[in-house]
């Protein structure tokens, strides 16, 4: 028998920085270490809480004083695809999905480069070059997949990052053809994923956070049946006009206090 003791899991916060969604705000993030054989346990209890994945990292917005980015995701037994979604999922029904390895292509950098220059030139990640981004894609400790979406022709036009959860799957990011805006292939990325998590049976499709107020996240309100995580419970969204992004900064809980409330799974390994 085999005896071996917790892993204590270390909680970081990072430097503030400007906040990439609301002008004149400032980001700070609560982060910790993915590794090792406990890994997926650790991603999967996370998730749950509001966490999102970045290559070995798992992290949550800590902000001083604003609580504004809220972790969305779709209930796939409740969902069904509104108008425009059908129309949607109609022009692009010629595109095949092929679901690959997590391994990073010439072709996908090719398309990531338009997209960024296209869309987010001015981004965290706009100088990302070939060698970060195959670490982006590559550098997972747990269940990830790359979807790609091809023309008929096999022109990539799309591609998601995906985590495979044991209750959901997780876009972690996602890019496309900036040039057909008019198809819309993100929107398109979000509705298969939905019909791929209902073919595994999986209950939920994470998107990452909402952030009210934020012209770059307000899609994420338009999905039927999307919850999003607030005062540590996942809730309906509701009418996301009700939401703000103010918050007063006492209401804020200190660092030490938003990690006690964390619930980690067993950390031991299994015998």
């Amino acid at each position: 028998m085999r005896h071996t003791l917790p892993i204590a899991t270390q909680f970081y916060v990072t430097a503030p920085q400007k906040c990439p969604y609301l002008d004149g705000r400032r980001e700070r993030k609560l982060f910790t270490a993915l590794q090792g054989e406990q890994a997926e346990k650790l991603n999967n209890a996370l998730s749950k809480q509001g966490f999102r994945r970045s290559q070995n990292v798992l992290y949550r917005p800590s902000c001083a004083d604003c609580a504004a980015c809220l972790s969305a995701r779709i209930r796939v037994a409740d969902f069904t695809p509104l108008r425009p979604h059908r129309r949607i999922l109609r022009r692009n029904a010629g595109l095949s999905r092929i679901s690959r390895s997590a391994w990073a292509t010439e072709a996908q950098y090719e398309l990531f480069r338009r997209y960024l220059d296209a869309r987010h030139a001015d981004g965290g990640m706009a100088d990302m070059d070939v060698f970060e981004f195959a670490a982006m894609i590559e550098e997972t400790p747990v269940r990830s997949r790359v979807i790609e979406y091809r023309d008929p022709d096999e022109t990539l036009v799309a591609v998601c990052l995906t985590d495979i959860l044991d209750d959901g799957l997780s876009l972690v990011y996602s890019f496309f053809d900036p040039d057909r805006g008019a198809d819309s292939l993100g929107t398109h990325v979000i509705l298969d994923h939905v019909t791929l998590a209902r073919e595994a049976g999986l209950p939920y499709v994470y998107l990452g956070y909402w952030v009210p107020g934020s012209t770059k996240m307000g899609y994420k309100a338009r999905f039927p049946a999307i919850e999003v995580y607030a005062d540590s419970q996942w809730k309906p969204l509701g009418d996301p006009t009700s939401y703000s992004n103010h918050v007063h900064p006492l209401s804020v809980e200190p660092i030490a206090q938003q990690v006690a409330q964390i619930t980690l799974p067993d950390m031991r390994a299994d015998d």
